[in-house]
């Protein structure tokens, strides 16, 4: 397998996610074990795994939903094990979440400008600002990046799922991320909704660095430049997409064979 920190990454360049020794427990369930991670500026990094590998549970350690009951999270240089999400966004984390959180009852714009002013750190008001119209623009702006553009003024509600999944991504990037994390954003959609949103994730530009949880092997190996794959929330094998395609285990893992060692 090839070294993961030699792929997409400047020589010498220190990782902008360093894990180590990650571990989280819930009561007497370890959910993730012993987790090594490291992630370079600008890199495609996917992680694969089947149900209950530990992924999302990686995730939301790295997201600072909750602190990891082993191990360090160091992001852009800085520790940041025990500090909640809210210290981490200002830092350039954005995520999405396998469960919507979209404003349903509100427009597609209307979402996205309340993402900007979230981003902003500013609040809701009755009174418009003039800085409100530059959120405005910006919100729209956003939703014509990933696709929105003729459904801006459409309820939240009557968009077909797979635009509901490209809105999420929009919002996440209204908090102009260097680290764009992205939580199964292919699930439940069609395949043309599928080649869509991996054409979208192609065209980010390198400024982002992006890290997904996906199901859908043609989506992800297409993305990705690296991958990490879960299991009984161990880190089993990283490789390049072609090393993952070829690899035996991964094949086991996905038909539901197991894993020796790990049983």
């Amino acid at each position: 397998m090839s070294d993961p920190s030699s792929i997409g990454a400047a020589p010498g360049a220190a990782p902008i996610l360093r894990l180590r020794g990650i571990g989280r427990r819930f009561g007497g369930v370890h959910a993730v074990r012993d987790v090594d991670l490291d992630v370079h500026a600008g890199e495609r990094r996917a992680v694969l795994g089947p149900n209950g590998a530990g992924k999302t549970t990686l995730f939301n350690v790295i997201a600072g939903e909750f602190p990891p009951t082993a191990g360090t999270v160091e992001l852009f240089g800085v520790d940041v094990t025990d500090k909640p999400a809210r210290a981490r966004v200002p830092l350039g984390v954005t995520r999405t979440y396998q469960i919507s959180r979209l404003f349903g009852g509100l427009s597609v714009a209307d979402n996205l400008y309340v993402a900007v002013i979230g981003a902003e750190g500013g609040h809701l008001r009755p009174l418009r600002l003039g800085k409100d119209r530059a959120f405005r623009a910006t919100a729209r702006e956003i939703g014509e990046r990933v696709g929105l553009g003729p459904v801006l003024d459409t309820a939240v509600g009557e968009l077909s799922h797979g635009e509901q999944r490209q809105l999420e991504i929009g919002m996440a990037l209204a908090g102009e991320p260097r680290l764009l994390m992205l939580d199964e954003p292919a699930a439940g959609l069609a395949r043309a909704e599928r080649v869509k949103l991996t054409e979208m994730l192609l065209g980010f530009d390198r400024s982002i660095t992006v890290i997904l949880i996906e199901h859908d092997m043609d989506v992800a190996l297409t993305v990705a430049e690296h991958v990490t794959m879960m299991h009984d929330g161990r880190v089993v094998v990283e490789g390049t997409p072609d090393e993952i395609r070829r690899n035996q285990m991964v094949h086991d893992l996905y038909l539901g064979r197991g894993h020796g060692g790990d049983e």
